[in-house]
Protein backbone atom coordinates (compact mmCIF):
# COMPACT_ATOMS: atom_id res chain seq x y z
CA UNK A 1 0.00 0.00 0.00
CA UNK A 2 1.22 3.51 -1.16
CA UNK A 3 0.37 6.02 1.38
CA UNK A 4 0.98 10.16 0.79
CA UNK A 5 1.05 11.46 4.28
CA UNK A 6 0.46 15.60 4.47
CA UNK A 7 1.18 17.42 7.47
CA UNK A 8 -0.75 20.81 6.45
CA UNK A 9 0.50 24.12 6.80
CA UNK A 10 0.34 27.35 4.73
CA UNK A 11 4.30 28.47 5.12
CA UNK A 12 5.32 24.68 4.36
CA UNK A 13 3.23 21.97 4.20
CA UNK A 14 5.08 18.36 4.54
CA UNK A 15 4.58 15.72 2.04
CA UNK A 16 5.77 12.15 2.54
CA UNK A 17 5.02 9.40 0.75
CA UNK A 18 5.61 5.91 1.78
CA UNK A 19 4.90 2.01 1.00
CA UNK A 20 4.54 -0.77 3.53
CA UNK A 21 1.83 -2.85 4.61
CA UNK A 22 -0.34 -2.63 7.89
CA UNK A 23 2.66 -3.57 11.12
CA UNK A 24 5.04 -4.64 8.23
CA UNK A 25 8.55 -2.43 7.34
CA UNK A 26 7.59 0.66 5.41
CA UNK A 27 9.96 2.19 2.86
CA UNK A 28 10.50 5.66 1.58
CA UNK A 29 9.08 6.30 -1.86
CA UNK A 30 9.43 10.40 -1.63
CA UNK A 31 9.39 13.31 1.04
CA UNK A 32 9.07 16.96 -0.02
CA UNK A 33 7.92 20.59 1.85
CA UNK A 34 5.67 22.70 -0.21
CA UNK A 35 6.09 26.18 0.70
CA UNK A 36 4.42 29.95 0.30
CA UNK A 37 5.68 33.03 0.65
CA UNK A 38 4.20 34.76 3.74
CA UNK A 39 4.11 38.00 2.02
CA UNK A 40 1.54 36.81 -1.09
CA UNK A 41 -2.01 37.13 -0.63
CA UNK A 42 -3.43 33.79 0.98
CA UNK A 43 -5.59 33.05 -2.31
CA UNK A 44 -1.97 32.90 -3.96
CA UNK A 45 -0.21 30.84 -1.20
CA UNK A 46 -3.27 28.20 -1.05
CA UNK A 47 -2.94 27.69 -4.64
CA UNK A 48 0.93 27.28 -4.72
CA UNK A 49 0.28 24.68 -1.65
CA UNK A 50 -2.33 22.97 -3.88
CA UNK A 51 -0.18 22.48 -6.87
CA UNK A 52 2.40 20.65 -4.83
CA UNK A 53 0.05 18.30 -3.39
CA UNK A 54 -1.55 17.99 -6.69
CA UNK A 55 2.07 16.76 -8.56
CA UNK A 56 3.06 14.46 -5.46
CA UNK A 57 -0.69 12.96 -6.55
CA UNK A 58 -0.23 12.48 -9.68
CA UNK A 59 3.46 11.54 -9.59
CA UNK A 60 3.02 9.03 -6.73
CA UNK A 61 -0.33 8.19 -7.53
CA UNK A 62 -1.12 6.82 -3.65
CA UNK A 63 -3.87 4.44 -2.06
CA UNK A 64 -4.83 6.93 0.69
CA UNK A 65 -4.27 9.80 1.76
CA UNK A 66 -3.24 10.90 5.34
CA UNK A 67 -3.93 14.16 6.69
CA UNK A 68 -2.89 15.51 10.61
CA UNK A 69 -6.23 16.30 11.69
CA UNK A 70 -6.59 20.06 12.61
CA UNK A 71 -7.15 21.04 16.53
CA UNK A 72 -7.75 24.58 17.60
CA UNK A 73 -4.50 26.31 18.15
CA UNK A 74 -4.02 29.50 20.64
CA UNK A 75 -2.99 31.76 17.55
CA UNK A 76 -6.71 31.64 14.91
CA UNK A 77 -4.60 32.54 12.30
CA UNK A 78 -2.01 29.74 12.29
CA UNK A 79 -5.31 27.17 12.72
CA UNK A 80 -7.34 28.90 9.83
CA UNK A 81 -3.87 28.92 7.40
CA UNK A 82 -3.81 24.94 8.81
CA UNK A 83 -7.79 24.11 8.06
CA UNK A 84 -7.37 25.60 5.12
CA UNK A 85 -4.19 23.47 3.32
CA UNK A 86 -5.71 20.60 5.08
CA UNK A 87 -9.21 21.00 3.10
CA UNK A 88 -6.72 21.31 0.35
CA UNK A 89 -5.47 17.61 0.44
CA UNK A 90 -8.48 16.25 0.88
CA UNK A 91 -10.15 17.87 -1.72
CA UNK A 92 -7.59 17.18 -4.36
CA UNK A 93 -7.83 13.39 -2.94
CA UNK A 94 -11.33 13.52 -3.16
CA UNK A 95 -11.20 14.64 -7.01
CA UNK A 96 -8.95 11.54 -8.00
CA UNK A 97 -11.37 9.21 -5.56
CA UNK A 98 -8.44 8.41 -2.96
CA UNK A 99 -9.24 7.53 0.78
CA UNK A 100 -8.37 10.46 3.39
CA UNK A 101 -7.54 9.62 6.78
CA UNK A 102 -7.45 12.04 9.44
CA UNK A 103 -4.85 11.20 12.16
CA UNK A 104 -4.61 13.41 15.52
CA UNK A 105 -0.89 14.66 16.07
CA UNK A 106 -1.06 12.16 19.27
CA UNK A 107 -2.13 9.00 17.35
CA UNK A 108 0.77 10.01 14.53
CA UNK A 109 3.56 10.20 17.68
CA UNK A 110 2.24 7.04 19.93
CA UNK A 111 1.93 4.90 16.14
CA UNK A 112 5.95 6.05 15.48
CA UNK A 113 7.44 6.53 18.99
CA UNK A 114 5.10 5.03 21.41
CA UNK A 115 4.45 7.96 23.31
CA UNK A 116 1.18 10.22 22.22
CA UNK A 117 3.21 13.21 23.80
CA UNK A 118 6.64 12.88 21.74
CA UNK A 119 8.84 15.67 20.87
CA UNK A 120 9.55 16.71 17.59
CA UNK A 121 13.32 15.57 17.89
CA UNK A 122 12.17 12.06 19.19
CA UNK A 123 9.73 12.11 15.95
CA UNK A 124 12.23 13.02 12.92
CA UNK A 125 14.50 9.99 15.02
CA UNK A 126 12.03 7.20 14.56
CA UNK A 127 10.73 8.13 11.37
CA UNK A 128 14.43 8.09 10.42
CA UNK A 129 14.55 4.51 11.87
CA UNK A 130 12.07 3.43 10.46
CA UNK A 131 12.63 4.53 7.10
CA UNK A 132 16.40 3.24 7.68
CA UNK A 133 17.33 6.84 6.88
CA UNK A 134 21.12 8.08 6.93
CA UNK A 135 20.10 11.56 8.02
CA UNK A 136 17.04 12.79 10.00
CA UNK A 137 13.95 13.96 7.73
CA UNK A 138 14.19 17.97 7.92
CA UNK A 139 12.38 20.28 8.41
CA UNK A 140 10.36 18.57 11.02
CA UNK A 141 7.32 18.91 8.89
CA UNK A 142 8.46 16.35 6.32
CA UNK A 143 9.58 14.03 9.41
CA UNK A 144 5.75 14.54 10.27
CA UNK A 145 4.33 13.87 7.05
CA UNK A 146 6.32 10.71 6.99
CA UNK A 147 5.27 9.96 10.66
CA UNK A 148 1.22 10.45 9.06
CA UNK A 149 1.77 8.01 6.19
CA UNK A 150 3.62 5.23 8.76
CA UNK A 151 0.74 5.51 10.90
CA UNK A 152 -1.99 5.38 8.46
CA UNK A 153 0.10 2.07 7.46
CA UNK A 154 -0.04 1.12 10.94
CA UNK A 155 -2.81 2.22 12.71
CA UNK A 156 -5.51 2.74 9.58
CA UNK A 157 -8.84 3.72 11.79
CA UNK A 158 -8.86 7.25 10.77
CA UNK A 159 -9.56 6.87 7.69
CA UNK A 160 -13.20 8.79 6.47
CA UNK A 161 -15.99 7.02 6.51
CA UNK A 162 -15.05 3.95 8.22
CA UNK A 163 -16.55 2.48 11.17
CA UNK A 164 -16.42 5.25 14.20
CA UNK A 165 -14.70 3.46 17.07
CA UNK A 166 -16.02 2.77 20.40
CA UNK A 167 -15.94 5.77 22.74
CA UNK A 168 -14.46 3.54 25.68
CA UNK A 169 -11.34 2.83 23.19
CA UNK A 170 -10.53 6.60 22.43
CA UNK A 171 -8.15 8.72 24.06
CA UNK A 172 -9.59 11.81 25.75
CA UNK A 173 -8.70 14.26 23.01
CA UNK A 174 -10.34 12.11 20.51
CA UNK A 175 -12.98 11.78 22.50
CA UNK A 176 -13.59 15.81 22.17
CA UNK A 177 -13.01 15.67 18.78
CA UNK A 178 -15.86 13.28 18.30
CA UNK A 179 -17.83 15.47 20.35
CA UNK A 180 -17.23 18.62 18.83
CA UNK A 181 -17.83 16.78 14.89
CA UNK A 182 -20.64 16.01 16.51
CA UNK A 183 -21.62 19.41 17.54
CA UNK A 184 -21.01 21.24 14.15
CA UNK A 185 -23.20 18.79 12.66
CA UNK A 186 -26.41 19.83 14.70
Amino acid sequence: MRVLGVDPGLTRCGLGVVDGLPGRRVRLVDVDVARSDPSLDVDQRLLLILRRIEETLEEHAPDTVAVERVFAQHNVRTVMGTAQVAGLAMVAAARRRIPVALHTPSEVKAAVTGNGRADKAQVQTMVARLLQLDELPRPADAADALALAICHLWRPAGALGSPQRPPESMTAAQRAWAAAEQASRR
